[in-house]
């Protein structure tokens, strides 16, 4: 028989949210808008010409993201959603026996993709659902080589303000890469949570990673970003799986960024949705954590798998994390008002 790697041989896969036909689907995080008007008609322009290979180094997509940033396009690294970009930087910089550092719970796809890379992930408890930045530094030992720190938090929804963020990167050694994963920045209160790239990116040793997939629409596009250091950003390509990000993803996420007011008119509406989901499950006795995403946490713990369960059998799909807490997408209002209905019946 052959002999697979043993750091291998007991990690689990990848759970995805749940699908179930003719239910409310609030389990994978996806904007609930639908695609972006431009994206719609430009995807079907192109859909004749996918029996051709992409743009290996998706040229004009990094051009554009550079420029949305203004940044230099030797700053931009693509990838496969921003969990490939995750991959591909923990391929840049990990080996056999290094550490990688991030909170927990945190993205699920961090211990995975570390062991998957060889390296030795070490988890550190968050603190009131929100990620222990002081804690997380001390952890840092002359192994590490990676820290994740995911802001806001998936799936607990929470984030950590400017101050908090700038203490912890003046901690980290310059030799290790710092990863601040703003997946759900869109969604976020700019007031409270920093923009890490105008707050760190100058520094040599900071990443921050962006997707397409939530606040976008493009979640089954698969593209993701980071904006690095040149001198990283040039081996993070490297470590691409050829012709991951489609023709029609490059194409689709271009057109996107040229529709921002568009986005941010839609993430403004869930967030608003989210805050009136969170007063009424605060008011039916829930513990909701302050989010600033497009979901909400409810650390129901032991409780997990049979309100989730509930919610199943009234067809509304939620993420349970199975001794911990369900995870729940903010989705079109009907979608949670029914969710709310399946909250209000529930009896934990």
């Amino acid at each position: 028989m052959v002999r697979v790697r043993s750091s291998l041989a007991e990690l689990p896969a990848y759970v995805p949210g749940r699908k179930a036909p003719g239910a409310a689907a609030l389990a994978s995080n996806e904007s609930p808008y639908g695609l972006l008007p431009g994206v719609a008609g430009r995807l079907a322009e192109l859909a004749g010409g996918v029996s051709r290979y992409p743009d290996m180094g998706a040229t004009a997509l990094v051009r554009a993201i550079a420029a949305h940033h203004g940044v230099e396009p030797d700053r931009i690294a693509v990838g496969a959603g921003s969990s490939e970009v995750c991959g591909q930087l923990l391929h840049s910089v990990v080996g056999p026996g290094d550490e990688v550092v991030f909170g927990w719970r945190s993205f699920e796809a961090y211990p995975i993709l570390t062991a998957v890379a060889g390296g030795t992930a070490v988890k550190i408890p968050l603190r009131d659902h929100t990620l222990d930045l002081d804690a997380m530094a001390a952890a840092v030992t002359g192994r590490t080589r990676l820290v994740f720190v995911c802001n806001p938090n998936n799936p607990t929804s929470t984030a950590v303000g400017e101050r908090a963020l700038r203490d912890f990167a003046d901690r980290v050694p310059q030799d290790v890469l710092i990863v601040v994963d703003e997946a759900y920045r869109e969604y976020a209160d700019p007031e409270r949570v920093p923009d890490a790239l105008g707050l760190l990116g100058d520094r040599p040793n900071v990443v921050v990673l962006r997707t397409f997939s939530k606040a976008y629409a493009l979640a089954g596009l698969r593209v993701g970003y980071c904006v690095a250091p040149m001198e990283i950003a040039a081996q993070v390509r490297k470590t691409q799986v050829p012709f991951s990000v489609s023709a029609l993803a490059q194409e689709a996420a271009v057109v996107a960024l040229g529709e921002c007011p568009e986005v941010a008119r839609r993430a403004a509406l869930t967030v608003a949705e989210r805050e009136g989901t969170a007063l009424r499950l605060r008011a039916l006795g829930f513990e909701v954590p302050q989010s600033q995403a497009n979901f909400v946490w409810l650390p129901l713990a032991g409780d997990s798998a049979d309100f989730a369960r509930h919610c199943l059998d009234g067809k509304v799909v939620v993420r349970p994390f199975l001794g911990e807490g369900v995870r729940v997408t903010i989705g079109l209002p009907e979608e949670n008002d029914a969710f709310l209905a399946l909250a209000a019946t529930w009896r934990g």
